[in-house]
């Protein structure tokens, strides 16, 4: 029987995600889309997930404008875009008038398939965006979060496809975000499936375990429809298998995929190049590593995790974290690792490594999620840690977004005049933080994209190892910008290196000491260090949200009085005694580090 297999190319938005922690720009994208268009793909991922947080954050781009931009330049193909059910696109659920609005408008702009997911695979946050899908006249893909727990069997998906098809979607997808798919777990799945539902499977598998290309084959022969590859130049690891290969693969046989494969070999060649501009966000932890089978880190995160452990002087303890993960994921009753509860879990396990003791501080994240805000723990939570976080406050047990009044007249309020279309209003309410900024920055004209670093030379070397290549970019500091040239590094002696600099063309010798003598030290800022019973710190280097008292407050031992920000996830710092709020020391969006005083509280 011919059964000819259609395949969606992750280049311009999973396979970037997975291994360069999302940083790839528009810039980079349009000069290879001609050809793209050319291939024959039943669809590009080309927006979703991550991209659209990095694009505010990050890159300065409107990825409203990037997704326009990508649909002009591939008319032929379908546009495909990965949305976290009553989340979009955020990290919290947003109100049904929100959903609604967002789907029509990423329709408007290009968007044609929705693949539509659950953290928690709960069937009754997905209602809302498959509605609005089907209103809108597009293809509603529902989705499998597929995991593995004493909590998650065959039978079990098989009921949540024939759920999801009840909701109306027009095809199921198996997403592997960690790469847990074995090949014969996936025939047996795909199989069990097929025989219940009467819908087109598609197959998402990451490569983290070096299995992806063989559970796409066992799931093709056991009747999938469907595979989501990557070009060979961003595959494999915590990628996709490659398109190339999967092409070559099926080329002659039954399933051909009918794909032209000296073209895909081009776009591979132009996309190798553009890997290398981004080796800066490269991560040693997106290879082929079997230990995803047993701490589920899923691609997208490993990258990022690594990457934010990095900024904070502690990527030496990822080992730590990955052991520390399934602790923490079995606590909350099994959830599947993808955003937002793999950001909830991983950050949460790096809290309780980096503190030194496990929930000595619980983000508010996970105090949502123990209180039902998520929706329907998968398993069984541990219900000391739930009355540790949220006391005897209520457990919910009805659709979270239930709860939730609609949202969009004040969102258009709040942001006012920044926003100059529905879009606009979108941005903000998916991250109220950096999209008011990002909004503000350009009405302002100041939005500057993250430096790049120059690219590795034809040998290979890094730019700082290129001799007379000085390494350039620009550092804003107060709404100041200063052009920055790395002239020179020494080498290292006596654990200090010297480098040589170039301030906006003038000549500069800095002097470095090894990195943990500036986390949580003196050099971290002018503030004094912790030392007596009142003062109060943090655990992770992070952002101040609010301030949630004043000088002259009596408050109680464990009351709140900060909020901080650290790897996206809010926490509360709670006053270590009872007390008088004596002396303050920070303001909202401050940057800061364990170790010093933020309030001082006198008894």
């Amino acid at each position: 029987m011919n059964k000819k297999i259609t395949v969606t190319d992750t280049i311009l938005r999973d396979a970037h995600q997975s291994l360069l922690a999302t940083r790839m720009r528009l810039e980079d994208m349009l000069p290879i889309c001609a050809k793209l268009d050319q291939v024959g793909y039943w669809s590009l991922e080309v927006w979703g997930g991550a991209t659209f947080d990095a694009c505010v954050r990050f890159l300065k781009e409107d990825p409203w404008e990037r997704l326009r931009q990508l649909k002009a330049a591939l008319p032929n193909t379908r546009l495909q875009m990965l949305l976290r059910g009553q989340n979009l696109l955020g990290y919290r659920h947003y109100s049904d008038d929100v959903v609604k609005a967002f789907v029509a408008k990423a329709a408007v702009n290009g968007i044609d398939v929705f693949r539509i997911f659950d953290a928690m695979n709960d069937v009754r946050n997905l209602r809302t965006a498959i509605e609005a899908v089907k209103a809108a006249g597009k293809h509603a893909q529902g989705t499998i979060s597929y995991t593995t727990s004493p909590v998650h069997t065959v039978a079990s998906f098989v009921e949540l496809g024939k759920r999801m098809q009840e909701k109306g979607v027009d095809s199921i997808a198996i997403k592997d975000m960690a790469g847990l798919l074995t090949p014969y777990a996936t025939a047996e799945l795909v199989q069990a499936l097929k025989a219940e539902i009467d819908l087109p499977i598609f197959v998402h598998s990451h490569d983290t375990a070096g299995m992806g290309a063989m559970c796409q084959l066992k799931a093709i022969e056991a009747g999938a429809d469907h595979i989501d590859t990557a070009i060979s130049s961003f595959a494999w690891g915590t990628s996709h298998p490659g398109t190339e290969s999967m092409v070559a693969a099926l080329r002659g046989t039954p399933y051909d995929t009918g794909l032209d494969l000296e073209l895909l070999q081009e776009i591979g060649l132009y996309f190798y190049g553009v890997r290398k501009k981004y080796h800066q966000f490269e991560s040693e932890f997106t290879s082929v590593d079997t230990r995803v089978q047993v701490n589920q880190v899923p691609g997208g995160m490993m990258s990022n995790l690594a990457n934010q452990l990095k900024e904070q002087g502690a990527l030496h303890r990822i080992n730590e974290v990955f052991a520390e993960i399934p602790r923490v994921r079995e606590d909350l009753g099994f959830p599947p690792l993808v955003t937002p509860t793999s950001q909830i879990v991983g950050t949460q396990a790096v809290f309780n490594v980096l503190a030194g003791e496990r929930y000595k501080t619980i983000t508010n994240e996970v105090k949502l999620y123990l209180q039902g805000r998520y929706g329907r723990a998968p398993g069984k939570v541990n219900e000391h840690l739930r009355f540790q976080a949220i006391g005897s406050e209520e457990v919910i047990d009805v659709r979270p977004a239930d709860l939730i009044k609609p949202e969009m007249a004040r969102l258009r309020e709040e942001i006012g005049s920044l926003a100059k279309s529905e879009e606009d209003v979108l941005t903000f309410a998916m991250f109220p933080d950096i999209g008011r900024k990002f909004l503000e920055e350009r009405a302002a004209g100041t939005l500057k994209p993250e430096a790049l670093l120059p690219q590795p030379d034809a040998a290979g070397r890094p730019a700082a190892a290129q001799e007379g290549v000085p390494t350039e970019f620009v550092v804003d500091v107060h709404g100041e910008s200063y052009r920055i040239d790395i002239t020179g590094v020494s080498v290292k002696t006596d654990g200090k290196r010297h480098f040589y600099l170039a301030i906006d063309g003038m000549p500069e010798e800095v002097v470095f000491e090894p990195l943990n003598a500036f986390v949580g030290g003196a050099a971290s800022g002018k503030r004094k260090q912790t030392a007596a019973p009142g003062d109060v710190s943090t655990t992770m280097p992070g952002n101040i949200v609010d301030v949630l008292v004043k000088e002259g407050d009596v408050v109680k031992a464990g009351q709140p009085v900060l909020i901080t920000e650290a790897m996206k996830m809010e926490t509360e710092v709670q006053a270590p005694i009872a007390g008088t709020v004596t002396a303050i020391h920070v303001v909202k969006g401050d940057r800061v580090n364990p170790g010093e005083v933020l309030i001082e509280i006198g008894s």
